[in-house]
C-alpha cells in the first residue's frame, strides 16, 4: 500500500504536480479553437490593386483625384490550420497579433471554399450598398446625372464588409471631390475601416488596432475609425497616425473637408 508519509515535502509536491504537467503537456499538443490575426494589406481605392482598378466609373465624366484612400485589411491564420497553445501564448504578448475565436473569424465552418464563398458574397453586398450610399449623398447634395452612373468595383480576393465606407469615399472623390473643386483627401494618404449601409451609417468591423499598424506601415497619416471602436484603435496606435472617428458618411464627408480646410475635426 503506498503512503505520502513514507514521501519527503518534495517528492510529495513533485507528485501532486504530475498531473498538472500532463495536462499542460496535452494541452500544448492540441489543437486550440483560435485563430491569429495580424496587420495584413492596404488599398487605395482610388487606384490599382494588383493591377487593376478598384474603382471603375462609367456614365458621366469623372474627375482626376490626388492623395489616397486606404482601406485595411488584417490576415489571420487559415480555417484550416492549427493553432496551438504557444501560438496563442504567442499571440497574446506580441502587440502585433489578436487572438481571437475561431468561429468569430470563420463564422461558416473551416471548409476553405465555404470562407472564400461567404466572404466574397460579404465584399459584393458592401459594393452595392456603397454605391448606392455614395450616389444617394451626391443627389442629397445638388450632384447631377447620378442616375446615369454604373459603379463597378474590384479587390481582387479580399472579402467582407470592411471596404463599404471607403469604396463609398471613392466614389465620391472620383465624381464631386470635396464638392469645391479639391479633393477629397486633400493630397493626404487617408487609411480606415467600416461597413456601409444604402442611407449612410457607418459600422464597427473589428480588428481595428492590426488596421491602424497596417496603415502606419503603409504611410497613412489620418485613419478613420468607426467611433465605437476609437478606444480599440488607441491601443497600439503607430506614431503620426490621426484617429478621426466617424458614424455616417455625411460626416466623414464633413470631417475631411474640415482637415483640409482647417476646421474642427472629431477625435477619439
Amino acid at each position: 500500500m503506498f503512503s505520502f508519509s513514507r514521501l519527503t515535502r518534495s517528492q510529495a509536491l513533485a507528485l501532486c504536480a504530475l498531473p498538472v504537467v500532463a495536462l499542460l503537456a496535452v494541452a500544448g499538443l492540441a489543437p486550440l479553437p483560435f485563430a491569429v490575426a495580424q496587420p495584413g494589406g492596404t488599398a487605395d481605392v482610388l487606384g490599382k490593386h494588383e493591377g487593376k482598378p478598384v474603382l471603375t466609373v462609367s456614365g458621366v465624366a469623372t474627375r482626376e483625384t490626388r492623395g489616397e484612400l486606404r482601406m485595411t485589411t488584417i490576415v489571420a491564420t487559415g480555417p484550416q490550420m492549427d493553432v496551438y497553445l504557444g501560438d496563442v501564448i504567442d499571440g497574446w504578448f506580441r502587440s502585433d497579433r489578436a487572438v481571437m475565436p475561431k468561429d468569430s473569424v470563420y463564422p461558416v465552418g473551416d471548409d476553405v471554399e465555404e470562407v472564400e464563398k461567404h466572404n466574397l458574397g460579404d465584399m459584393r453586398k458592401s459594393q452595392d450598398a456603397a454605391t448606392d450610399a455614395a450616389l444617394n449623398y451626391l443627389k442629397a447634395n445638388g450632384v447631377d446625372d447620378t442616375d446615369k452612373v454604373k459603379v463597378k468595383a474590384d479587390l481582387g480576393k479580399i472579402g467582407g464588409p470592411s471596404a463599404g465606407l471607403f469604396l463609398s469615399l471613392g466614389i465620391i472623390d472620383k465624381l464631386d471631390g470635396d464638392g469645391s473643386g479639391g479633393d477629397l483627401t486633400g493630397g493626404r494618404k487617408i487609411a480606415g475601416t467600416g461597413t456601409i449601409t444604402a442611407d449612410g451609417k457607418v459600422g464597427p468591423v473589428g480588428g481595428v488596432a492590426l488596421k491602424t499598424q497596417a496603415a502606419g506601415r503603409d504611410g497613412a497619416t489620418v485613419f478613420l475609425v468607426p467611433e465605437a471602436e476609437c478606444s480599440d484603435a488607441q491601443a497600439e496606435l503607430p506614431k503620426g497616425l490621426r484617429l478621426v472617428p466617424i458614424t455616417t458618411l455625411k460626416g466623414t464627408v464633413d470631417a475631411l473637408r474640415a482637415l483640409e480646410k482647417g476646421g474642427k475635426v472629431p477625435s477619439c
